[in-house]
Protein backbone atom coordinates (compact mmCIF):
# COMPACT_ATOMS: atom_id res chain seq x y z
CA UNK A 1 0.00 0.00 0.00
CA UNK A 2 3.01 2.61 0.17
CA UNK A 3 2.54 3.18 -3.85
CA UNK A 4 -0.99 4.49 -3.50
CA UNK A 5 0.24 6.91 -0.30
CA UNK A 6 3.13 8.18 -1.75
CA UNK A 7 3.61 12.06 -1.45
CA UNK A 8 4.01 11.45 -5.46
CA UNK A 9 0.41 10.00 -6.53
CA UNK A 10 -1.88 12.76 -7.10
CA UNK A 11 -5.41 13.16 -5.66
CA UNK A 12 -7.07 12.46 -9.16
CA UNK A 13 -4.81 8.96 -9.55
CA UNK A 14 -6.40 8.15 -5.78
CA UNK A 15 -9.55 9.10 -6.79
CA UNK A 16 -10.06 7.10 -9.66
CA UNK A 17 -8.07 4.14 -8.20
CA UNK A 18 -11.01 4.54 -5.81
CA UNK A 19 -13.57 4.32 -7.69
CA UNK A 20 -12.34 1.27 -9.56
CA UNK A 21 -12.16 -0.35 -6.32
CA UNK A 22 -15.44 0.56 -5.47
CA UNK A 23 -16.94 -0.81 -8.98
CA UNK A 24 -15.16 -4.48 -8.11
CA UNK A 25 -16.80 -4.24 -4.71
CA UNK A 26 -20.01 -3.78 -6.21
CA UNK A 27 -20.16 -6.10 -8.81
CA UNK A 28 -17.28 -8.94 -8.27
CA UNK A 29 -17.34 -9.04 -4.25
CA UNK A 30 -20.75 -8.47 -3.74
CA UNK A 31 -22.68 -8.85 -6.94
CA UNK A 32 -20.81 -11.92 -7.60
CA UNK A 33 -18.82 -13.59 -4.49
CA UNK A 34 -21.96 -12.60 -1.53
CA UNK A 35 -23.68 -15.84 -3.00
CA UNK A 36 -20.71 -17.75 -1.49
CA UNK A 37 -20.95 -17.32 2.26
CA UNK A 38 -24.98 -17.26 1.57
CA UNK A 39 -25.32 -20.83 -0.17
CA UNK A 40 -25.15 -22.51 3.03
CA UNK A 41 -27.84 -20.04 4.55
CA UNK A 42 -30.10 -20.40 1.68
CA UNK A 43 -30.16 -24.45 1.80
CA UNK A 44 -30.41 -24.27 5.62
CA UNK A 45 -33.45 -22.07 5.11
CA UNK A 46 -35.09 -24.34 2.36
CA UNK A 47 -34.89 -21.76 -0.72
CA UNK A 48 -33.06 -24.75 -3.04
CA UNK A 49 -30.70 -27.40 -2.84
CA UNK A 50 -26.86 -27.76 -3.06
CA UNK A 51 -27.28 -29.14 -7.05
CA UNK A 52 -29.68 -26.13 -7.67
CA UNK A 53 -26.92 -23.28 -5.76
CA UNK A 54 -24.88 -24.87 -8.48
CA UNK A 55 -26.60 -24.08 -11.36
CA UNK A 56 -27.46 -20.80 -10.30
CA UNK A 57 -23.52 -20.44 -9.67
CA UNK A 58 -23.07 -21.89 -13.08
CA UNK A 59 -25.37 -19.67 -15.12
CA UNK A 60 -23.94 -16.47 -13.17
CA UNK A 61 -20.44 -17.72 -14.71
CA UNK A 62 -21.81 -18.16 -17.94
CA UNK A 63 -23.20 -14.71 -17.94
CA UNK A 64 -19.84 -13.42 -16.98
CA UNK A 65 -18.32 -14.94 -19.21
CA UNK A 66 -20.95 -13.12 -22.06
CA UNK A 67 -20.02 -10.13 -20.73
CA UNK A 68 -16.49 -10.56 -20.83
CA UNK A 69 -16.83 -11.44 -24.46
CA UNK A 70 -19.37 -8.02 -24.85
CA UNK A 71 -16.47 -6.27 -23.22
CA UNK A 72 -14.03 -7.13 -26.52
CA UNK A 73 -16.82 -5.58 -28.74
CA UNK A 74 -17.59 -2.60 -27.05
CA UNK A 75 -14.07 -1.67 -25.86
CA UNK A 76 -12.91 1.53 -27.93
CA UNK A 77 -12.80 4.38 -25.82
CA UNK A 78 -16.54 6.21 -27.35
CA UNK A 79 -18.29 2.99 -26.82
CA UNK A 80 -16.13 2.00 -23.32
CA UNK A 81 -16.97 4.37 -20.87
CA UNK A 82 -21.01 4.54 -21.29
CA UNK A 83 -21.83 0.59 -21.43
CA UNK A 84 -19.20 0.76 -18.18
CA UNK A 85 -21.72 2.75 -16.24
CA UNK A 86 -25.18 1.30 -17.19
CA UNK A 87 -23.54 -2.80 -16.48
CA UNK A 88 -22.35 -0.93 -13.03
CA UNK A 89 -26.31 0.57 -12.34
CA UNK A 90 -27.89 -2.68 -13.84
CA UNK A 91 -25.17 -4.96 -11.54
CA UNK A 92 -26.44 -2.62 -8.61
CA UNK A 93 -30.30 -2.97 -9.30
CA UNK A 94 -29.74 -6.85 -10.00
CA UNK A 95 -28.19 -7.11 -6.40
CA UNK A 96 -30.81 -5.02 -4.77
CA UNK A 97 -33.89 -7.66 -6.92
CA UNK A 98 -32.69 -10.50 -5.15
CA UNK A 99 -33.94 -8.99 -1.70
CA UNK A 100 -37.39 -10.22 -2.25
CA UNK A 101 -37.36 -12.75 -5.21
CA UNK A 102 -37.20 -16.15 -4.38
CA UNK A 103 -38.29 -17.87 -7.27
CA UNK A 104 -35.99 -20.33 -8.77
CA UNK A 105 -36.39 -19.33 -12.48
CA UNK A 106 -36.74 -15.61 -11.39
CA UNK A 107 -33.29 -15.88 -9.63
CA UNK A 108 -31.76 -17.88 -12.85
CA UNK A 109 -32.61 -14.80 -14.52
CA UNK A 110 -31.36 -12.08 -12.54
CA UNK A 111 -27.88 -14.00 -11.77
CA UNK A 112 -27.79 -14.54 -15.26
CA UNK A 113 -28.10 -10.78 -15.90
CA UNK A 114 -25.59 -9.93 -12.51
CA UNK A 115 -23.28 -11.92 -14.35
CA UNK A 116 -22.99 -9.92 -17.57
CA UNK A 117 -22.53 -6.98 -15.77
CA UNK A 118 -20.32 -8.15 -13.90
CA UNK A 119 -18.36 -9.34 -16.91
CA UNK A 120 -18.60 -5.98 -18.91
CA UNK A 121 -17.41 -4.38 -15.53
CA UNK A 122 -14.57 -6.05 -14.50
CA UNK A 123 -12.90 -6.13 -17.63
CA UNK A 124 -13.71 -2.30 -18.79
CA UNK A 125 -13.24 -0.32 -15.39
CA UNK A 126 -9.80 -1.81 -14.44
CA UNK A 127 -8.78 -1.46 -17.71
CA UNK A 128 -9.93 2.32 -18.13
CA UNK A 129 -8.12 3.14 -15.11
CA UNK A 130 -5.30 1.17 -16.30
CA UNK A 131 -5.15 3.20 -19.57
CA UNK A 132 -5.52 6.63 -17.77
CA UNK A 133 -2.57 5.79 -15.08
CA UNK A 134 -0.21 4.51 -18.43
CA UNK A 135 -0.60 8.01 -19.75
CA UNK A 136 -0.01 9.71 -16.18
CA UNK A 137 2.93 7.32 -15.74
CA UNK A 138 1.51 5.29 -12.63
CA UNK A 139 1.39 2.33 -14.48
CA UNK A 140 2.91 0.40 -11.54
CA UNK A 141 -0.66 1.27 -9.52
CA UNK A 142 -2.75 -0.71 -11.50
CA UNK A 143 -2.91 -3.96 -9.29
CA UNK A 144 -4.19 -1.77 -6.37
CA UNK A 145 -7.73 -1.50 -8.26
CA UNK A 146 -8.00 -5.35 -7.52
CA UNK A 147 -7.85 -4.35 -3.76
CA UNK A 148 -11.83 -4.11 -4.22
CA UNK A 149 -12.14 -7.79 -4.54
CA UNK A 150 -10.47 -8.35 -0.96
CA UNK A 151 -12.64 -5.20 0.94
CA UNK A 152 -15.41 -6.51 -0.97
CA UNK A 153 -15.47 -10.51 0.59
CA UNK A 154 -14.70 -8.98 4.28
CA UNK A 155 -17.58 -6.71 3.92
CA UNK A 156 -19.70 -9.83 2.76
CA UNK A 157 -18.26 -11.91 5.78
CA UNK A 158 -19.18 -9.50 7.83
CA UNK A 159 -22.41 -8.20 6.49
CA UNK A 160 -23.45 -11.77 6.21
CA UNK A 161 -22.45 -14.05 8.81
CA UNK A 162 -22.42 -11.90 11.62
CA UNK A 163 -26.45 -10.83 10.49
CA UNK A 164 -27.26 -14.55 10.10
CA UNK A 165 -29.51 -14.51 12.53
CA UNK A 166 -31.64 -11.63 11.78
CA UNK A 167 -32.81 -12.43 8.97
CA UNK A 168 -34.42 -15.51 6.29
CA UNK A 169 -34.57 -16.46 2.97
CA UNK A 170 -33.84 -13.91 0.25
CA UNK A 171 -33.84 -10.92 2.46
CA UNK A 172 -30.61 -11.92 3.27
CA UNK A 173 -29.12 -9.99 0.42
CA UNK A 174 -30.08 -6.92 2.39
CA UNK A 175 -27.20 -5.80 4.03
CA UNK A 176 -24.58 -6.15 1.03
CA UNK A 177 -27.10 -5.30 -1.32
CA UNK A 178 -27.69 -1.68 0.45
CA UNK A 179 -23.76 -1.15 0.78
CA UNK A 180 -23.68 -1.50 -2.96
CA UNK A 181 -25.96 1.08 -3.75
CA UNK A 182 -23.61 4.13 -1.94
CA UNK A 183 -20.55 2.59 -3.80
CA UNK A 184 -22.01 2.27 -6.94
CA UNK A 185 -22.95 6.39 -7.09
CA UNK A 186 -19.31 7.00 -5.90
CA UNK A 187 -17.95 5.00 -8.46
CA UNK A 188 -20.10 6.25 -11.49
CA UNK A 189 -19.74 10.26 -10.24
CA UNK A 190 -15.76 9.37 -10.75
CA UNK A 191 -15.04 7.09 -13.64
CA UNK A 192 -17.51 9.18 -15.54
CA UNK A 193 -14.86 11.86 -15.17
CA UNK A 194 -11.87 9.81 -16.73
CA UNK A 195 -11.03 11.36 -19.83
CA UNK A 196 -8.88 9.02 -22.26
CA UNK A 197 -8.55 10.43 -26.15
CA UNK A 198 -8.80 7.76 -29.01
CA UNK A 199 -5.74 7.62 -29.72
CA UNK A 200 -4.14 6.97 -26.13
CA UNK A 201 -6.59 3.61 -25.58
CA UNK A 202 -3.95 0.91 -26.14
CA UNK A 203 -5.13 -1.62 -28.78
CA UNK A 204 -7.48 0.59 -31.12
CA UNK A 205 -4.73 0.32 -34.19
CA UNK A 206 -2.52 -2.75 -33.29
CA UNK A 207 -2.54 -5.63 -35.74
CA UNK A 208 -1.05 -7.89 -33.12
CA UNK A 209 -2.14 -11.23 -33.21
CA UNK A 210 -3.24 -11.67 -29.31
CA UNK A 211 -1.80 -15.50 -29.67
CA UNK A 212 1.56 -15.83 -30.00
CA UNK A 213 4.41 -17.91 -28.94
CA UNK A 214 4.91 -15.79 -26.10
CA UNK A 215 1.40 -15.01 -25.19
CA UNK A 216 -0.40 -18.92 -25.63
CA UNK A 217 1.28 -20.52 -22.90
CA UNK A 218 -0.01 -17.83 -20.62
CA UNK A 219 -3.73 -18.44 -22.29
CA UNK A 220 -3.53 -22.40 -21.34
CA UNK A 221 -2.04 -21.65 -18.30
CA UNK A 222 -5.17 -19.26 -17.25
CA UNK A 223 -7.56 -22.21 -18.49
CA UNK A 224 -6.56 -23.88 -15.58
CA UNK A 225 -6.78 -21.12 -12.97
CA UNK A 226 -10.06 -19.98 -13.73
CA UNK A 227 -11.49 -23.71 -13.17
CA UNK A 228 -8.97 -24.41 -9.93
CA UNK A 229 -9.83 -21.36 -8.04
CA UNK A 230 -13.96 -21.47 -9.09
CA UNK A 231 -14.72 -24.76 -6.80
CA UNK A 232 -12.91 -23.28 -3.28
CA UNK A 233 -14.54 -19.91 -3.87
CA UNK A 234 -17.79 -21.16 -4.54
CA UNK A 235 -18.08 -23.81 -2.35
CA UNK A 236 -15.73 -23.51 0.75
CA UNK A 237 -18.42 -21.91 2.77
CA UNK A 238 -21.01 -25.10 2.44
CA UNK A 239 -18.11 -27.28 2.95
CA UNK A 240 -17.40 -26.17 6.01
CA UNK A 241 -20.73 -26.37 6.96
CA UNK A 242 -20.94 -29.94 6.34
CA UNK A 243 -17.47 -31.15 7.39
CA UNK A 244 -16.82 -29.31 10.44
CA UNK A 245 -20.07 -28.46 11.51
CA UNK A 246 -18.84 -28.21 15.40
CA UNK A 247 -16.51 -25.72 15.09
CA UNK A 248 -19.34 -22.73 14.60
CA UNK A 249 -16.66 -20.03 14.92
CA UNK A 250 -14.79 -21.07 12.05
CA UNK A 251 -17.45 -22.40 10.42
CA UNK A 252 -18.81 -18.82 10.44
CA UNK A 253 -16.07 -17.00 9.46
CA UNK A 254 -14.16 -19.40 7.00
CA UNK A 255 -15.22 -16.88 4.70
CA UNK A 256 -13.79 -14.15 6.75
CA UNK A 257 -10.44 -15.85 6.80
CA UNK A 258 -10.54 -16.06 3.14
CA UNK A 259 -10.93 -12.13 2.25
CA UNK A 260 -8.36 -11.19 5.32
CA UNK A 261 -5.83 -13.23 3.52
CA UNK A 262 -6.83 -11.90 -0.20
CA UNK A 263 -6.67 -8.14 1.25
CA UNK A 264 -3.09 -9.13 2.81
CA UNK A 265 -1.47 -10.89 -0.18
CA UNK A 266 -2.95 -8.77 -3.04
CA UNK A 267 -0.08 -5.90 -2.19
CA UNK A 268 2.49 -8.88 -1.87
CA UNK A 269 2.00 -9.88 -5.40
CA UNK A 270 1.89 -5.85 -6.75
CA UNK A 271 5.31 -6.06 -4.77
CA UNK A 272 6.74 -9.39 -6.09
CA UNK A 273 6.20 -9.05 -9.38
CA UNK A 274 7.50 -5.91 -9.47
CA UNK A 275 10.67 -7.27 -7.47
CA UNK A 276 11.11 -10.45 -9.32
CA UNK A 277 9.40 -10.35 -12.61
CA UNK A 278 5.85 -11.50 -12.85
CA UNK A 279 6.24 -14.66 -14.48
CA UNK A 280 7.67 -15.35 -10.71
CA UNK A 281 5.05 -14.25 -8.50
CA UNK A 282 2.73 -16.07 -11.42
CA UNK A 283 4.02 -19.24 -10.27
CA UNK A 284 3.88 -19.05 -6.61
CA UNK A 285 0.22 -17.95 -6.95
CA UNK A 286 -0.19 -21.47 -8.46
CA UNK A 287 1.70 -23.19 -6.22
CA UNK A 288 -0.23 -21.73 -3.31
CA UNK A 289 -3.59 -22.47 -4.65
CA UNK A 290 -2.40 -26.26 -5.19
CA UNK A 291 -1.05 -26.17 -1.67
CA UNK A 292 -4.36 -24.69 -0.87
CA UNK A 293 -7.12 -27.11 -2.05
CA UNK A 294 -4.50 -30.35 -1.68
CA UNK A 295 -4.98 -29.16 2.14
CA UNK A 296 -8.94 -29.91 2.40
CA UNK A 297 -8.15 -32.35 0.60
CA UNK A 298 -5.73 -34.25 2.83
CA UNK A 299 -7.15 -32.77 5.75
CA UNK A 300 -11.62 -33.11 5.42
CA UNK A 301 -12.09 -31.12 8.60
CA UNK A 302 -11.53 -28.08 9.99
CA UNK A 303 -8.16 -27.59 9.69
CA UNK A 304 -8.19 -28.24 5.67
CA UNK A 305 -10.93 -25.93 5.35
CA UNK A 306 -8.94 -23.43 6.89
CA UNK A 307 -5.84 -24.26 5.30
CA UNK A 308 -7.88 -23.83 1.97
CA UNK A 309 -9.18 -20.62 3.17
CA UNK A 310 -5.75 -19.21 3.70
CA UNK A 311 -3.56 -20.68 1.04
CA UNK A 312 -6.75 -19.71 -1.75
CA UNK A 313 -7.95 -16.56 -0.31
CA UNK A 314 -4.36 -14.91 -0.37
CA UNK A 315 -3.07 -16.45 -3.95
CA UNK A 316 -6.36 -16.79 -6.52
CA UNK A 317 -5.85 -12.30 -7.07
CA UNK A 318 -2.21 -13.37 -7.40
CA UNK A 319 -2.89 -15.23 -10.56
CA UNK A 320 -5.35 -12.42 -11.64
CA UNK A 321 -2.70 -9.62 -11.35
CA UNK A 322 0.52 -11.31 -12.71
CA UNK A 323 -1.10 -12.93 -15.89
CA UNK A 324 -2.87 -9.79 -16.87
CA UNK A 325 0.88 -7.81 -16.28
CA UNK A 326 2.53 -10.77 -18.27
CA UNK A 327 0.50 -10.35 -20.89
CA UNK A 328 0.46 -6.56 -20.99
CA UNK A 329 4.56 -6.56 -21.35
CA UNK A 330 4.24 -9.08 -24.27
CA UNK A 331 1.59 -7.33 -26.14
CA UNK A 332 1.24 -3.60 -24.62
CA UNK A 333 -0.67 -2.26 -27.23
CA UNK A 334 -3.88 -4.55 -26.85
CA UNK A 335 -5.33 -2.84 -24.03
CA UNK A 336 -8.77 -3.58 -22.93
CA UNK A 337 -9.12 -6.35 -25.65
CA UNK A 338 -6.24 -8.48 -23.82
CA UNK A 339 -7.96 -8.02 -20.70
CA UNK A 340 -11.14 -9.08 -21.94
CA UNK A 341 -9.98 -11.84 -23.61
CA UNK A 342 -8.19 -13.34 -20.31
CA UNK A 343 -11.39 -12.52 -18.63
CA UNK A 344 -13.35 -14.53 -20.91
CA UNK A 345 -10.91 -17.94 -20.76
CA UNK A 346 -10.83 -16.78 -17.13
CA UNK A 347 -14.56 -17.19 -17.38
CA UNK A 348 -15.31 -19.96 -19.55
CA UNK A 349 -13.23 -22.90 -17.52
CA UNK A 350 -15.39 -21.52 -14.53
CA UNK A 351 -18.39 -22.98 -16.12
CA UNK A 352 -17.33 -26.23 -15.85
CA UNK A 353 -16.55 -26.13 -11.89
CA UNK A 354 -19.78 -25.93 -10.40
CA UNK A 355 -21.38 -28.32 -13.44
CA UNK A 356 -18.53 -31.05 -12.28
CA UNK A 357 -19.38 -30.80 -9.15
CA UNK A 358 -23.09 -31.19 -9.90
CA UNK A 359 -22.47 -34.26 -12.24
CA UNK A 360 -19.73 -35.97 -9.81
CA UNK A 361 -22.56 -35.59 -6.91
CA UNK A 362 -25.47 -36.75 -8.60
CA UNK A 363 -23.20 -40.01 -9.15
CA UNK A 364 -22.49 -40.35 -5.32
CA UNK A 365 -19.23 -38.62 -5.38
CA UNK A 366 -19.28 -35.84 -2.72
CA UNK A 367 -18.89 -32.32 -2.49
CA UNK A 368 -14.82 -32.35 -0.57
CA UNK A 369 -14.07 -34.50 -3.34
CA UNK A 370 -15.11 -32.73 -6.10
CA UNK A 371 -12.27 -30.16 -5.11
CA UNK A 372 -10.07 -32.98 -6.96
CA UNK A 373 -11.01 -31.71 -10.49
CA UNK A 374 -9.65 -28.13 -9.14
CA UNK A 375 -6.21 -29.71 -7.79
CA UNK A 376 -5.70 -31.04 -11.54
CA UNK A 377 -6.51 -27.87 -13.11
CA UNK A 378 -4.08 -25.53 -11.44
CA UNK A 379 -1.53 -28.04 -11.78
CA UNK A 380 -1.67 -27.80 -15.16
CA UNK A 381 -1.81 -23.83 -15.25
CA UNK A 382 1.40 -24.42 -12.73
CA UNK A 383 3.45 -27.21 -15.22
CA UNK A 384 2.24 -24.51 -18.41
CA UNK A 385 3.70 -21.33 -16.57
CA UNK A 386 7.06 -22.82 -16.93
CA UNK A 387 6.45 -22.51 -20.54
CA UNK A 388 6.13 -18.74 -20.23
CA UNK A 389 9.43 -17.06 -21.58
CA UNK A 390 11.21 -15.06 -18.93
CA UNK A 391 10.97 -11.27 -19.01
CA UNK A 392 12.83 -8.36 -17.62
CA UNK A 393 10.92 -5.58 -16.11
CA UNK A 394 7.10 -5.22 -15.03
CA UNK A 395 6.83 -1.43 -16.13
CA UNK A 396 5.33 0.15 -18.62
CA UNK A 397 5.58 4.00 -17.09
Amino acid sequence: MDNFSSPTVSKQAKIYICAGIAALIVVHAIGRFAFTPLLPYFIQDGMFSIEQGANLATLNYAGYLIGALTAVKFSHVHQLKPLLLTSLILNCLCTLLQCWISNFDALLMLRLLNGITNGIVFVLAPSLILEWLVTHQKTHLSGLVYLGVSIGLILDSMLIDWTANLFTGAMRWLPVAFLSVPLTLYSVFYLNQIVIRPHQLSGTSSSQKLFDHNTTPLFIAYAGAGLGYILPMTFLPTLAHDVASQHTFWVKNVWLVTAMACLIFLPFWNWLGARFTDRFALLGSYLMQIIGVAGVLIFPNILGVLICAVFMGASFMGTVVSSQRIAKFFQPQQGAKLYALLISLYAGTQLLGPWLAKLYIQNGGTLLHSFSFGLLALIWGFIWTFRVPKHHSTSFD
